[in-house]
């Protein structure tokens, strides 16, 4: 599977949910 990227979060805990979040907030 290939793929671009701007973001990767791994881990789905309490952090990585915040950072998707503010990921997908700032158009990444």
């Amino acid at each position: 599977m290939a793929g671009s990227f701007d973001v990767v979060v791994i881990g789905g805990g309490p952090g990585g949910y915040v950072a998707a979040l503010r990921a997908a907030q700032l158009g990444a």
